[in-house]
């Protein structure tokens, strides 16, 4: 039995490192196909996702049957869950992508030496990237956009509790790849949910030149420790509202309601709501209210007890918890200065916000937390590709080299240097 095991993980290997040949061929295809053609092809996939939205939520609905069986968290499911708006909203995202400059060829800097030599810093694609991911089906077309714009292959795995769904909208955009001409290996998938297949893309860095895990801290934690691949990663999003002395209460009390409740099983969701000793009696109690209405579960600070009665008490792990569900430590703090302390030391430098009429405190929150992405008297909800005007992302990346926050077309580009000579030798 052992050795019929090991032969079919051979195979599986052997499959899967001509799927990552493939896909190195092709890249450099990919890297160089026209704005337009490229631009061409995502309307024609954003089309092809709407006119097959009944396939998709057919397919998706057996991986939401499965899902509830097993039990998944309702916050999982949510991720699941294609509708026939969320696919307009995928199809929307390709038409978006499309609609950005194509950031290949784009000249970042040029100068001229002394010798005549002038030299261009220029935009070019990565090559081949690797996306690991889990739960969200729509990760399957942002990614295959995003990559394809930036003139990437990419090699997709998507998980077991979608793969149903996500298998079904890469078949519709390879149909699209296809119809066009584009090499085969621009956009692949691996379709099986066993992990050895995850080991084995992990050792392909022959073929695979980045590696991106989207998905719980576990299954990131896995990659990065086991990747041969440098890896850009998306950790867990601690996310902290800061409601400082000087808040808009009205304010206040509207956009923690907003980034806790909105959408609670995301990683840009408020997790701990930090409040100033001066304004918590007047502003937890109303606060509180709400989020109860809202079948949010608190987890509070001894001081925040003794103003909210029926809380349940924090603990320390509390604050170090990803809930991605409608649960929310709080806690007083005494000021702009030990915010910004508990946030560097619990958060996961991923989005947080101060709530804040003072420019000075402001400044201080903006210059002095480091996270990936810092606001001032806005919802963390915000920290999102298609919020920023991206089209969509990959990931947000919790990390500070190569790419830091929402990762999209700019951030799946790295540079070379072209040099222009006329005949120069260095003596």
């Amino acid at each position: 039995m052992r050795r019929h095991s090991h032969s079919i993980i051979k195979d599986q290997g052997r499959e899967l490192a001509t799927l990552a040949a493939s896909a190195r061929q092709a890249s450099f295809a990919v890297a160089g196909l026209s704005e337009s053609v490229k631009n061409d092809v995502l309307l024609k996939m954003a089309e092809a996702l709407e006119t097959s939205a009944f396939d998709i939520i057919k397919a998706n609905a057996v991986d939401l049957k499965f899902a509830r069986g097993v039990k998944l968290p309702a916050a999982l499911i949510d991720r699941l869950t294609v509708d026939r708006k969320r696919v307009k909203e995928m199809a929307d995202s390709m038409r978006a992508v499309a609609a950005l400059p194509d950031p290949v060829g784009r000249v970042i800097s040029a100068w001229q030496r002394p010798n005549g030599l002038w030299i261009h810093k220029v935009k070019v694609p990565i090559g081949v990237v690797a996306i690991i991911y889990e739960s969200r089906p729509n990760v399957t077309a942002d990614c295959v956009g995003l990559c394809f714009k930036s003139g990437n292959s990419v090699i997709l795995r998507g998980g077991s509790e979608a793969l149903r769904t996500s298998l079904c909208i890469y078949s519709i955009l390879k149909d699209v790849l296809r119809a066009k001409g584009i090499p085969e290996g621009a956009v692949n998938m691996v379709s099986t949910s066993d992990r050895s297949a995850v080991e084995s893309l992990l050792k392909m860095d022959s073929y695979i030149d980045v590696v991106i895990p989207r998905g719980g801290e576990g299954l990131i934690r896995y990659v990065a420790d086991n990747s041969r691949i440098p890896v850009i990663k998306h950790y867990k999003g601690i996310c902290h509202i800061y409601v400082d002395e000087f808040a808009d209460l009205n304010m206040a009390e509207r956009i923690c309601y907003n980034a806790k409740v909105q959408r609670p099983g995301v990683c840009n969701a408020m997790e701990t709501m930090l409040v100033h000793q001066d304004v918590a009696g007047r502003f937890l109690p109303g606060m509180a209210g709400r989020f109860r209405e809202a079948g949010v579960e608190l987890r509070v600070c001894e001081r925040s007890r003794a103003i909210i009665k029926t809380a349940r008490k924090a603990v320390e792990n509390d604050y170090r918890t990803e809930y991605l569900d409608l649960k929310l430590s709080v806690k007083i703090v005494g000021g702009v200065e030990e915010a910004i302390a508990h946030i560097n030391e619990y958060g996961s430098h991923h989005s947080d916000s101060i709530v804040t009429e003072n420019y000075d405190n402001a400044l201080v929150f903006l210059r002095r937390v480091d996270s990936a992405c810092v606001y001032v008297n806005a919802s963390t909800r915000f920290t999102d590709g298609y919020q920023f005007g991206m089209g969509a992302e990959i990931g947000i990346s919790t990390d500070k080299l190569h790419a830091r926050g929402p990762m999209a077309l700019d951030e799946l580009t790295t540079y070379k240097y072209m040099v222009f000579g006329n005949g120069q030798v260095r003596e």
